[in-house]
């Protein structure tokens, strides 16, 4: 599985602030340290040799002892500045609180202790440490689920342990599953377990307050070849048997409600006071009734094949209450 370019990134700058405390270590010894291969970690010196502070000229750049290098010896001759304390201006301290506070109130964070305890002491000191500003900010984010679901859940991502699941999908299908999870995600109002469902044998995204039971086991996770990005729409879609579909509407102003309360990728205001809102789609019949229920404001649809699909459903529509009209009538 390809390293997540943020993971790399806490292993570098790791590597300066181990080396500048511990002094030369071998390759060998420093890739023990950072649980990962001797190659790695001299992937990782190469990249640490062309970084610095701006201006990225020789002496602007992080420096090792060539000649130890070649010995397997790792020595930090020049950190630039990367191991001194950091200094947090009020708006970057600010910004911090206010993410700090947003993922306190996420269910994944309060259905684990230990977390919550780690966040809550680093909000706490940052808080202290920012004075009066901190205190203005008030920041509420998560979705709902089940705590005890949530507990159960975040305790087998961190543990790496499978987890077997009771799920109500989009279709209103109850399903029990072994899934391996992999990470917890919080977007808009829900929060989402993203994992390698055996029932589907591939990847998964769960709603967690969809999730009716979950019960840990004793079996470890397998390796999975999972992508690090969470597209939650599509997965979604996947997860109630569907494919999801883009679509591009273009409205009159009198439809604004519908950029406001259905979950759209973007909205593009246009000058004649039209608006287009681009959304997926997992479920054909919402998007049909959405636009016939707000007929004269729909002004233009894409793709060719989804107004089609409306219009053939207005046709019948018509079709019906003709019918209709004709037997009462009769």
């Amino acid at each position: 599985m390809a390293e997540r370019a943020d993971d790399r990134l806490v292993r570098l700058l790791g590597i300066v602030a181990y080396l500048d405390g511990a002094g030369p270590v071998s390759v060998d010894e420093l890739a023990r340290q950072f649980n990962v291969t001797a190659e790695r970690i001299r992937q990782d010196i190469d990249a640490l040799w062309v970084s610095g502070t701006p201006g990225y000229m020789p002496d602007d750049l992080i420096d090792f002892d060539a000649f130890s290098l070649e010995e397997g010896l790792v020595s930090l001759t020049q950190s630039r500045g990367l191991t001194r304390p950091l200094r947090l201006g009020t708006r970057e301290a600010v910004a911090l609180v206010a993410a700090l506070r947003a993922m306190h109130t996420t269910p994944a964070v309060q259905a684990d202790d230990e977390r919550a305890a780690v966040v809550a002491s680093a909000l706490d000191k940052l808080t202290a440490a920012t004075g009066e500003a901190a205190h203005a900010v008030d920041v509420r984010l998560g979705g709902e689920g089940d705590s005890r679901v949530l507990g159960v859940l975040t305790r087998a991502v961190t543990a790496g342990r499978r987890v077997r699941l009771r799920y109500v999908d989009a279709a209103d299908c109850t399903s029990e599953r072994d899934v391996d999870p992999v990470r917890l995600v919080t977007q808009d109002d829900a929060t989402y377990l993203v994992g390698w469902c055996y029932r589907a044998q591939g990847r998964r995204t769960f709603r967690v307050d969809r999730v009716l039971a979950a019960t840990p086991t004793d079996v470890a996770v397998a390796g999975h070849d999972l992508e690090g990005d969470v597209d939650v729409f599509a997965q979604v879609a996947a997860d109630a048997g569907q494919s999801a579909r883009v679509a591009t509407l273009r409205l009159a102003s009198p439809a604004r409600w519908v950029a406001e309360e259905v979950p759209v990728e973007s909205v593009t205001d246009l000058p004649d006071g039209s608006f287009e809102v681009r959304l997926r789609v997992t479920n054909p019949a919402w998007l049909r009734r959405l636009l016939l229920t707000n007929a004269p404001d729909v002004l233009a649809v894409e793709p060719a094949d989804v107004a089609g699909e409306v219009a053939a459903a207005a046709r019948e529509a018509l079709a019906a209450d003709d019918a209709d009209d004709a037997a009462r009538l009769g």
